[in-house]
């Protein structure tokens, strides 16, 4: 709360403070800050500062003015009683009586609620049955092609060192083939020169 300092308010700024806090008083239960400022004479009625230390506890700082009111829970729950009710917690409160027909609604009402929530638990079971299932299929059919890829894996590998050995047998098989090679071109040329001795 900001308020400006005693000697700095106009006159009539002073009174409309005054008048406002005595009102605040007066409702408020607080009629000792209210019965001081009506007994100081015109020219010498407190100010708002002033007031409010009768109330509480005022703390300046500058321009900011802090008040922290001593029975502040009391006038709570005073501005929140209604207008001609004594406050609470002074005597004992009445319990009002209980209505039987709003009872038997209650227990109708719990009852139904308790049928709905019996269904929305099948349902959920249900459909958590029916999740686990498709899971367990998906699960399998995972399975079922990785082993199939392992063996489709393994079939190719096998092949495949079968196709190296072959092609190591073939190349020792053909080893000979160059002396052969060699052997062939030798009769050939002998072939050539003993023609040319006949003719």
């Amino acid at each position: 709360m900001e308020e400006p300092s005693p000697a700095a308010a106009p006159p009539e700024g002073r009174g409309r403070d005054e008048r406002s806090l005595e009102a605040l008083s007066l409702a408020g239960g607080g009629g000792a800050a209210a019965a001081a400022v009506r007994q100081l004479p015109e020219g010498r009625r407190a100010t708002l500062a002033s007031a409010l230390e009768l109330e509480g506890t005022v703390l300046r700082e500058g321009r900011l003015t802090q008040f922290v009111a001593n029975n502040l829970e009391r006038r709570i729950r005073l501005s929140g009683a209604p207008r001609g009710e004594p406050p609470a917690g002074g005597g004992g409160s009445s319990i009002p009586a209980i209505d039987p027909g709003a009872l038997q609604d209650v227990v109708a009402l719990a009852g139904q609620v308790a049928a709905q929530v019996d269904e929305l638990l099948r349902n959920v079971h249900c459909g958590l049955q029916a999740l686990t299932a498709l899971s367990v299929g998906c699960i399998q059919t995972y399975r079922d092609g990785v082993e199939s890829l392992g063996e489709a894996a393994d079939l190719s590998i096998r092949a495949m060192y079968a196709l190296v050995a072959r092609c190591e047998e073939l190349d020792r098989a053909m080893q000979p083939v160059p002396a052969l090679a060699k052997r062939i071109r030798d009769m050939k040329g002998t072939l050539e020169r003993l023609e040319g001795l006949c003719k």
